[in-house]
């Protein structure tokens, strides 16, 4: 991008992510994160056993903020077990040079330097019923002790959260406050990933959100991957210029992926990919893995408020694209 498209970008991000820090993101109506033990079943819906999540703290903001996890440890109503509890997750949180732009943080598979930089707190959990549906803080971190990234705004931090024993599911959420003893979001932060794997809805109304961003008029597809979905709905795409456009989906312990061409006035906005579940509700504790890549295979970043807002249709609202 050019700089006058990186600064344009940025101030939407600025503009947009008062409310971003919760992941999942309220409009992304995810109910949590997982990560499977590193000894669990790859058909019970984690690829990797794990995941990394980015948070930027604007350019500016000095004062101290704090990492949040909500239920860190595995082994409570809303885990996931797998014969007895016997998981352990670790939550680390890394800054400094490399920690965010390195190549191997943004892949698919944990090879290479995935957890470049430097390491600034880290606790492992297991099934400690002190942190059962409650909050841990890491902090205060200095915002300074991030990656600073320009063309993200700010410092950036990478949270890796594996699963390093064990075999139960261990479902969370995480939080950048600019409080300690509360949830309170820093005022222009935001987060970011390039990979999900989460637990859908038991509900069968429930809709749930992803919100890739296409931040270059390069782009001309991108390739939508999921994992293990079970056959479980339909996932579809709406924009700005698409009203319903199918994606496949994956049977169980399998991988899908299918394509979609990108629009000219989809440039420069989010895209919703919305996951619907089957209206018959037969399928519960589904857990999904989910990404995105550009004609190039790069990986494209979804970010947990969608830049710009919900995308609107602009079209003839009862129009659909088949």
């Amino acid at each position: 991008m050019s700089k006058l498209l990186k600064l344009s970008f940025i101030l939407l991000l600025v503009g947009t992510m008062v409310k971003a820090q919760p992941v999942p993101g309220a409009d992304e109506n995810i109910p949590n994160l997982i990560t499977f033990g590193a000894n669990a079943e790859t058909s019970w819906g984690d690829a990797n056993f794990c995941q990394i999540i980015f948070f930027t703290v604007p350019e500016g903001h000095n004062a101290p903020i704090y990492i949040k996890v909500f239920d860190p440890d595995c082994g409570g109503e809303n885990d996931e077990l797998q014969g007895e509890w016997n998981t352990q997750t670790s939550f680390s949180i890394y800054g400094g040079q490399g920690s965010c732009s390195s190549e191997d943080a943004k892949k698919l598979n944990l090879d290479g330097n995935y957890d470049e930089g430097t390491l600034l707190a880290s606790q492992t959990f297991g099934n400690d019923s002190e942190h059962d549906m409650k909050w841990y803080t890491f902090g205060p971190i200095n915002p300074s002790e991030g990656e600073y990234l320009p063309d993200e705004g700010g410092h950036v931090f990478k949270i890796i959260i594996e699963g390093v024993d064990g075999d139960d599911g261990n479902m969370y959420q995480l939080f950048m406050s600019a409080k300690k003893d509360s949830e309170d979001e820093v005022e222009g932060g935001y987060a970011f990933y390039y990979k999900y794997t989460v637990r859908l809805h038991d509900n069968p109304r429930e809709i749930s959100h992803i919100y890739p961003y296409v931040n270059d008029s390069s782009i001309v597809s991108i390739k939508q991957t999921n994992f293990d979905w079970d056959n479980d709905g339909r996932i579809i795409v709406r924009s700005v210029a698409t009203a319903y456009k199918p994606m496949k989906i994956s049977g169980d312990d399998e991988w899908a992926t299918s394509m979609y061409d990108i629009k000219p006035d989809e440039y420069n906005t989010s895209l919703d990919i919305q996951m619907h579940k089957n209206r018959t509700g037969d399928y519960r504790n589904n857990n999904v893995v989910i990404y995105f890549e550009n004609q190039y295979g790069e990986l494209l970043k979804s970010y947990s408020v969608p830049i710009g807002g919900v995308p609107k249709y602009k079209g003839n609202p009862g129009a659909e694209e088949l």
